[in-house]
């Protein structure tokens, strides 16, 4: 059996814009808490939880890290969350194995995109949260201008400050609490230790305006207690903190507190509304997934005795120590050197000893129960997003899908023989990192990195060296265009006479060449009569056209939409071969496609783009610009969506070109629509670079 019941234990994220000091709070929390003796620092390096090279160079979280502390007889689990683009999907993939979340806003910058981002992911999920106003000592830090910010921009929440700063930028130097009706004064040292002092006389009759705003909101949680407030009772501490727990649970409103993660001052009283305001896991009903088999709804308490389920949230991948699964346990319990089951795969997996993570620390616990966040090594075949459970009482909960990346790249690697190489270790960090993607272009046998912005990519680069010791270049990748027709040919013949001595090569051939349907590919049609070529030629020719086809006319590109009618030819008992017939062939069909007005294809994206209203008109004016379509314009909360069709070929670098559009607060998405054809004026340019590319190759 483990320490804690299931009632004194807490599941916390901590979410929010970068630099706005998630993992300054986080490190300050275990400092306070005793489970770090020191204060860990991002700017100078010596954070345990921002712990990977590429974090630490850049001084912003990329990876989720987990950490635990004790706290006033509560276990809390807190997982400190990346708060850049290019990283939040895993902050969201977080948010769905917690219970709880601070939401970091920095005083001297105020709400910023990704903050609106997260907040509108735990609206979707209903979590309950605290807000933490940081950066409190800082220059421009102001907390009344913060919170009216807040009220803007996150403006369908009730926010509800429990706080009052004393001092502000260099002389903040603690936090009044209003239902207390205490000032805690700090010594400012980054030990974190205070006073506990009247209220300063400056600032007293503010602080009681505020707290009688506080406890009248505090009240309608109650009718109760609301009617015996308004008959002039004086309630107890201990009531209202009931009503601010029915409160936040129920999101009628968000507490706010504040404080500097970096002078240690506000983190105390932080601590304490987290094991007073955030619910346990057996408090926020049972999750629900499906049975496997039948299809059916299930769902699974949060307790010991229920049958086991877990979900696997995040994948670490270590060249060294291998494979590293992190999962949350819902219901049931595991203990180490035993066997899982895996509903998602229909697998059994080994399991060896059980850790939970401090940073990159593990401790071995040999014993998971509902509540607890976890690690495994070395699973063979389980990956980011699957169930464990009992197979006896299969169930599946849904995965947190990813995105789809926003940017791409053509990579190689700068010594040759490492191709395989940076395939085995691609394969490895797509483990860790569901929001990353390779895929293989048949046509250009480009390897393309695809990603969710610059850094993103330039991590994924950095990791390979790092890790598997394999560097690369990175490219634009080239885009796959393609050649067809636009007339019919009849009549094209080709003979193929070749004598060297001895036995010759002779073949003719007679094709009528048609354009089809945008999308039809290739046919072809064997139309001949009488025995001027024998039948077992025909495979020959068909070999041949689509040998042909693999390289147009205009600038080497496939050739796609086209018919081929072989209707009459001539053969030699001799002298006539498969070869021979494949080479006419060959000369034959790219002879009769230059007489049938080649033309170029390019790839057409479909787009959904998302931006503000404000950002529509801007944004519609580039998509024409970049010879896009607009299909539409639709609404989607106070957002607007932008359908329209795009050339690949204009949007190969669209992601930094819309942040820079909309302040970062535009996303979208992208998929392969249809082929259709180049204008001559920009089909001239491509073709010219492509021979260009072909002579130099030659």
């Amino acid at each position: 059996m483990r320490k804690y019941e299931v009632e004194k234990i807490r599941n916390v994220g901590i979410f929010g814009h970068g630099s706005d000091g998630k993992t300054s709070l986080a490190e300050a929390i275990l400092f306070d808490t005793g489970a770090n003796t020191r204060m860990g620092r991002v700017d100078d390096g010596s954070s345990i939880l921002d712990y990977e090279p590429e974090e630490i160079n850049r001084k912003i979280s990329i990876n989720s890290a987990i950490a635990h502390y004790e706290w006033d007889k509560h276990r809390v689990m807190l997982l400190d969350t990346p708060g850049d683009a290019n990283f939040i999907f895993d902050a969201k993939a977080c948010m769905h194995v917690v219970e709880g979340g601070i939401i970091v806003i920095g005083a001297n910058s105020g709400v910023k995109v990704q903050t609106e981002a997260v907040w509108r992911e735990a609206n979707a999920l209903g979590l309950p949260r605290i807000i933490f106003i940081s950066k409190m000592d800082m220059e421009r830090a102001r907390f009344t201008d913060t919170m009216e910010d807040v009220k803007e921009n996150l403006n369908d929440i009730h926010v509800l400050p429990l706080q009052l700063p004393i001092g502000q930028e260099k002389d903040f130097q603690g936090v009044i609490d209003l239902l207390r009706n205490k000032a805690f004064i700090y010594d400012g040292d980054g030990s974190g230790r205070y006073q506990e002092k009247e209220v300063p006389s400056d600032i007293a009759q503010e602080a009681e305006q505020q707290r009688v705003k506080v406890i009248e909101t505090l009240v309608e949680m109650d009718d109760e207690l609301m009617e015996r407030y308004l008959e002039g009772e004086e309630l107890s501490l201990s009531e209202l903190y009931l009503c601010l727990k029915k409160g936040t649970l129920k999101g009628k409103f968000t507490p706010v507190v504040c404080g500097s993660s970096i002078k240690n001052i506000g983190i105390q009283p932080l601590l304490d509304l987290i094991n007073m305001c955030l619910p346990p896991p057996s408090e926020v009903g049972p999750r629900q997934g499906k049975n496997p088999k039948t299809g059916e709804v299930e769902s699974r308490e949060a307790r010991e005795d229920a049958p086991f389920s877990a979900y696997v949230f995040k994948t670490i991948a270590d060249p060294f120590a291998g494979r590293l699964t992190l999962f949350r346990v819902y219901s049931g319990s595991i203990s180490a050197d035993t066997s899982i089951y895996n509903s998602t795969k229909g697998i059994k997996e080994r399991v060896g000893q059980i850790f939970t993570l401090q940073g990159k620390k593990q401790e071995p616990v040999g014993f998971a129960a509902p509540g607890d966040i976890v690690a495994v090594a070395k699973l063979k075949e389980t990956t980011t997003g699957d169930t464990f459970c009992d197979e006896k009482d299969p169930i599946v909960f849904e995965e947190v899908s990813p995105p789809p990346p926003v940017i791409s790249y053509a990579i190689r690697p700068k010594s040759r023989g490492d191709e395989e190489k940076i395939a085995v270790s691609l394969h490895k960090l797509m483990e860790e990192d569901p929001t990353m993607n390779i895929t293989r272009d048949e046509q250009t046998k480009q390897i393309i990195l695809s990603g969710m912005g610059q850094v993103h990519v330039d991590v994924v680069v950095e990791k390979l060296k790092r890790k598997f010791g394999v560097e690369v270049d990175l490219e634009a990748p080239k885009v796959p265009y393609k050649e067809t027709i636009k007339k019919v040919a009849k009549g094209v013949i080709y003979r193929h006479k070749k004598q060297t001595g001895g036995r010759g090569q002779f073949a003719e051939v007679h094709f009528d060449i048609f354009p089809l349907e945008r999308g039809k590919g290739f046919e072809f049609e064997e139309a001949l009569t009488g025995m001027n070529v024998p039948r077992n030629f025909v495979p020959a020719v068909e070999k041949g056209v689509a040998e042909a086809m693999a390289s147009g006319v205009l600038a080497g590109y496939p050739v796609v939409d086209v018919k081929v009618r072989f209707y009459d030819g001539k053969s030699h008992e001799v002298d006539s071969s498969d070869m021979a017939f494949k080479i006419a062939s060959i000369m034959c069909f790219k002879k009769g496609v230059r007489d049938a007005n080649p033309v170029l294809l390019e790839p057409i994206m479909k787009m959904e783009v998302i931006v503000p209203e404000e950002n529509v008109g801007d944004v519609i004016g580039d998509l024409n610009g970049r010879r896009g379509k607009i299909l539409g314009v639709e609404a989607k909360g106070d957002s607007q969506i932008i359908k329209a069709h795009v050339p690949m070929a204009e949007v190969l670098k669209y992601a930094p070109d819309l942040t820079s559009m909309t302040g970062g607060r535009g996303s979208f998405t992208m998929e392969f629509s249809h082929y259709e054809e180049v204008p001559p004026h920009i089909s001239e340019r491509i073709i010219a670079e492509a021979q260009k590319e072909r002579g130099e190759g030659q």
